[in-house]
């Protein structure tokens, strides 16, 4: 038999995720009584299983590649291999620090953390045992798992994302399929850290919602690498045995490989919590909102992976911050897909904001979408740090930028101010004003955006 608690909290949030919490830190800031529910650790997959630990990861197979390349910047020093248990212990360091820090906010906060697995048994009550938290409003907070596809089972030799990170020996030969950013991320770390990579991408690109010359660059860049990929080409099984996984290519072929990654995707964690008894419409497994994250039951709002679109850390936060101002009642503008930046921390790095060429000629039409690429060949940083790549700027026919994509070292780090161009509708002619450092990374978005105003510097007209 459950016990009620009384209505007494202005917000429920169910999920301690990058959503979650975010809501659960802003709604305590704006003087909202909250309580979190969590079934395991706050900070969710982010934290413990995604952005951070990857990123970690990634951050290794760089220092992995400057030990191997050191001689090229007339550095002595040898590559001796790689000790996963020791990128482990210094993986899990850093994720131990960020939690520590996130349980401080938390408990500082004031917000009320009920562990445990929460259900709806009411439109804005949830049990967690036999205790049920009531709230004025409730918002869905739950995220994600890593999906698989039909008839591929998740156990020995193939692995998600979650799998790869509990990895204890460095397997030689690796069949990554899905070609987006978990994809091409973890390919990216094993082919750094020595292993051979082929990717399997269904669509006709890698990263393939990217602007296609991002693509195009990247698996330029792979091939150079000497990552394999095949794109166009969805498979249609995975077997394994004692030794070896066998990835069957749709045309009969088979890849041979030491472990399978399935990287397609992510799906929504909304199974099991009763949303569909208490009226909350579901699409997929999606929770249906409007631009407000409203549901279609009053005082339910939901945030992050469980609403359809960019899943994305960082969306998450924006959504929970966003929520938690419109409950408290400040009107706050409505969070917009298109205007979120995203990165993709394979080698090399991409990073964008906006619309795509092809999306914004959908919309505005062919005649009134202009481009402008401006080639890292010609910036001094990248030339230093032996790399390439380029920046490419999509905007409106004497009117503002629409769209920002770039791919080279470090562009996670460029893509803020490509997003205030983006979210402010910039126009070329205002950001060529700027003065950007000199020599840095940075400086390509002002040498692209000089090039779109009329007035190139270090490029061509």
């Amino acid at each position: 038999m459950t016990r009620s608690a009384p209505p007494d909290h202005d917000v429920v949030v169910l999920g301690g995720g990058s959503g979650g919490y975010a809501t659960a830190l802003r709604a305590r800031q704006l003087g909202l009584s909250v309580a979190l529910v969590e079934e395991a650790k706050l900070g969710g997959t982010c934290l413990h299983l995604g952005c951070i630990p990857t990123k970690a990861m990634l951050h290794a197979a760089e220092v992995a590649d400057a030990a191997r390349d050191a001689s090229a910047f007339g550095v002595r020093a040898t590559y001796d291999g790689v000790d996963l248990a020791a990128v482990g212990a210094y993986r899990a360091g850093v994720v131990e620090r960020l939690y520590r820090g996130l349980q401080g906010l938390v408990r500082g906060a004031g917000i009320d953390v009920v562990e445990g697995t929460g259900r709806l048994v009411g439109p804005r009550s949830v049990a967690v045992g036999d205790t049920v938290v009531t709230g004025r409003t409730l918002v869905l907070a739950t995220g994600s798992y890593a999906r698989t596809l039909p008839g591929v089972e998740i156990t020995g030799r193939v692995v998600t994302s979650d799998g790869a990170l509990a990895l204890e020996e460095l397997p030689r030969r690796v069949v990554v399929v899905g070609g987006s950013a978990i994809g091409v991320e973890l390919a990216s770390v094993w082919r750094s850290f020595g292993s051979e990579v082929t990717v399997v991408e269904a669509l006709p690109h890698l990263v393939p919602l990217e602007d296609e010359t991002l693509s195009v660059h990247l698996e330029r860049a792979f091939r150079k690498r000497g990552i394999a990929f095949r794109t166009g080409t969805p498979i249609t099984g995975v077997k394994q045995d004692d030794t070896t996984a066998y990835v069957t290519l749709d045309g009969g072929e088979t890849l041979e490989a030491d472990l399978v990654l399935v990287a397609v995707g992510r799906g929504p964690r909304t199974d099991g919590l009763g949303l569909a008894e208490h009226g909350i419409t579901v699409d997929r497994g999606f929770v249906v909102t409007d631009e407000r994250l409203r549901t279609s039951v009053d005082g339910v709002y939901a945030v992050g992976d469980v609403v359809r679109g960019l899943q994305l850390a960082h969306r998450g936060f924006a959504h929970g911050i966003f929520v938690a101002e419109d409950v408290a009642g400040r009107g706050p503008r409505p969070v917009v897909d298109s205007g979120i930046p995203r990165v993709t921390y394979c080698d090399p790095e991409i990073a964008s904001v906006g619309l795509t060429e092809a999306q914004a000629r959908a919309a505005h039409g062919d005649d009134r979408v202009t481009t402008y690429e401006y080639n890292l060949a010609g910036n001094g940083k990248t030339q230093i740090l032996r790399s390439s790549g380029l920046v490419k700027v999509v905007r409106e026919v004497d009117g503002p930028v629409l769209g920002v994509h770039m791919i080279g070292a470090r562009m996670g780090e460029q893509v803020g101010e490509a997003s205030l161009w983006v979210n402010w509708d910039a126009f070329p002619e205002d950001v060529a004003a700027f003065v950007h450092a000199h020599p840095t990374q940075n400086e390509a978005l002002g040498e692209a955006a000089l090039a779109l105003a009329g007035s190139p510097l270090h490029a061509h007209a």
